[in-house]
């Protein structure tokens, strides 16, 4: 027998709202039943976070009506928890409650200390507070904004078991698309100042998108043939002015606002923004390249081991997943690799024609009392330079899915997705061959985050990732860099997905690995190690010193040619020619110089042996 419906404990009826003129609710009409875990999904700037205020009593609508069951509670995680004004992360935790061992249970629950300061929390540790404080209420309706940004994998899912066996209400807003695919029974979809209802978990929110687009397009085309007529109607001179027209003209004015509404709602999803980046000049095959990195940090708990002898090629047109838990030191561990932290020892050697563009998870460099105009051209002016070309601002926004009217809005009044849009389009603005993102995806809308995945799938050059969203890492990264503890990292080839079976491998092999070794030293004799070369590395050392000084000769040659004064006047394409040369043979020698120190380590480590 199918299971009856639940009665609703809320109910949103024809809810309007506008700001400043511009109306962002036009007829909000749902209802929230016991048992459903909804997804809110729309673009950014939508509403979504307002209209979680608006249920939670945060913020009155301009009309309509809002129906909540008497008696029931609300919990909320916003976007950006704010913990200031309590001294300790419990009073924060128990605020509003009549004791206090819920709290200190849920704390311990998400892994945050009850007595820490609050303004000392990272990130992370703000957001496992929230979500501790939220449970601790155990309240009829949670209502989730981004409640996964900052979370590592192994929080995310335990939140998801968690929501899964909460018995009321769950509204939930986030970037994190496996996310809502694994806990959400229905689906929200904010559009154009409505919403529309799935009766299905966002798993197949595409497909349901799709057949309602369908139809619309279907009625799309209806529309257009009947005010082709109308429009005909009209061009051969019947006025309204005469009276007996006049409902006619009214009712075509009315359908051309009805149709530029429907192909609005259509190019919603549809848009695509230009998310073009520019991987700079051509570079050598080596981008960074780390031999026997370590770095390890004193703390009050004891030393955190970053990395330990961790060696690392990163070759051009890589495209890497840092992945792993809070507290690995997956953004450490960049810093390291772009030379922004000097390590306790080993080497980090970057190539010489690096050019990186990071995107860091702060978004700091955001002024709030800019527009976004002076954002993208803080020099002043009508145009921007993007990836050394000269564009206009109010285009290269519009490749951002900024609408013009936005751009003279303060930075400060945007919504957190819009902010890291914003950010994105500044960043990217800049020519690389080396682009470095660190969380990219929070804040992200579903929209925002295609575009992002087909610009970095178009992106030519060497791409480094650091991001706990799963999906997102599947689309976008051909290996990933995991941490396996005390300071060691491996690579997986694939996504993130590929990565969890071939870390259970490694650890499996691991263990067996180590099991051998102590039975070999144990019970016999270890085989005699090679002191030799072989003969395929001392035939290419060879190689190389005959290499070496013809390379040598060859660029100092070039270099005299070059420092002709009328070389390039004479003959400006023989100049072109010998200048490429000259910076391909000195990137050959580079090279080659640095195989030939390779081999020679080799031969000492065998002889030390």
């Amino acid at each position: 027998m199918a299971r009856m419906a639940q009665p609703p404990l809320i109910t949103l009826n024809d809810l309007r709202l506008s700001f400043g003129g511009k109306p962002l609710f036009t007829g909000v009409s749902f209802s929230l039943s016991k048992g459903e875990r909804v997804a809110l999904v729309g673009r950014n700037g939508a509403g979504k976070s307002t209209l979680i205020k608006i249920i939670s009593e945060n913020v009155e609508a301009d009309s309509g009506e809002v129906w909540r069951q008497p008696g029931i509670t609300y919990a909320i995680v916003a976007q950006e928890p704010d913990l200031s004004g309590f001294d300790t992360v419990l009073d924060y935790a128990s605020d509003g409650l009549e004791a206090d061992y819920m709290a200190e249970a849920e704390l311990m629950e998400f892994g945050v200390e009850a007595s820490a300061d609050p303004s000392t929390l990272s990130g992370g540790q703000q957001r496992r507070a929230a979500l501790a404080k939220a449970f601790a209420q155990d309240p009829d309706v949670l209502l989730l904004d981004e409640p996964t940004n900052h979370l590592d994998v192994p929080m995310i899912e335990a939140l998801e078991a968690r929501l899964k066996g909460f018995n009321g209400v769950v509204l939930l807003v986030s970037h994190d698309r496996r996310f809502l695919e694994n806990v959400s029974t229905n689906t929200l979809w904010l559009r154009q100042g409505k919403v529309l209802k799935s009766p299905e978990g966002y798993v197949k929110f595409d497909e349901w998108a799709e057949q309602i687009e369908v139809e619309e397009e279907r009625q799309m085309r209806r529309m257009t043939t009947q005010l082709k007529d109308e429009q005909h109607w009209l061009a051969r001179g019947v006025t309204g002015r005469r009276k007996r027209n006049q409902g006619r003209l009214a009712k075509l004015k009315q359908m051309r606002v009805q149709h530029a509404e429907m192909r609005s709602a259509l190019q919603d999803r549809k848009n695509t923004a230009d998310l073009s980046v520019s991987s700079g000049d051509s570079m050598s095959k080596k981008v960074i390249e780390a031999k026997d990195l370590s770095k390890t940090f004193d703390t009050p708990k004891g030393p955190l081991v970053i990395a330990k002898d961790l060696s690392l090629r990163i070759l051009r047109g890589d495209r890497i997943g840092i992945i792993g838990p809070n507290g690995a030191g997956k953004t450490t561990l960049v810093r390291l690799l772009l030379g922004e932290i000097e390590p306790d020892s080993g080497s980090v050697r970057q190539s010489k024609t690096l050019q990186v563009t990071y995107q860091d998870q702060t978004r700091d460099t955001l002024n709030p009392t800019d527009t976004v105009w002076e954002a993208l051209a803080p020099g002043g002016g009508d145009s921007i330079m993007v990836q050394g070309n000269q564009r206009h601002v109010a285009a290269y926004a519009k490749d951002f899915l900024f609408k013009p009217e936005q751009l003279r809005q303060p930075v400060g009044a945007l919504s957190g997705g819009e902010r890291n849009r914003l950010a994105l389009a500044i960043g990217l603005a800049q020519s690389s061959n080396l682009l470095v993102m660190d969380e990219p995806t929070n804040d992200l809308d579903m929209q925002t985050l295609e575009l992002l995945e087909d610009m970095l799938l178009n992106y030519d050059g060497t791409l480094i990732l650091v991001s706990h969203d799963r999906a997102f890492l599947d689309s976008t990264v051909t290996s990933c860099l995991c941490p396996v503890g005390d300071g060691r990292w491996v690579v997986t080839a694939g996504g993130w997905s590929d990565a969890q079976d071939q870390l259970k491998h490694f650890r499996k092999d691991e263990a067996t690995a180590q099991k051998a070794e102590k039975t070999k030293t144990d019970n016999a004799q270890r085989p005699k190690p090679k002191t030799k070369l072989s003969f395929k590395d001392e035939h290419r050392q060879k190689e190389i010193n005959d290499l070496i000084p013809k390379l040598q000769a060859e660029i100092k040659t070039l270099e005299e040619k070059l420092g002709d004064p009328d070389f390039y006047s004479r003959d400006p394409d023989s100049f072109a020619k010998a200048s490429a040369r000259t910076g391909a043979a000195r990137e050959e020698l580079d090279m080659i110089e640095m195989e030939w120190l390779e081999i020679e380590e080799k031969r000492e480590a065998l002889a030390g042996g």
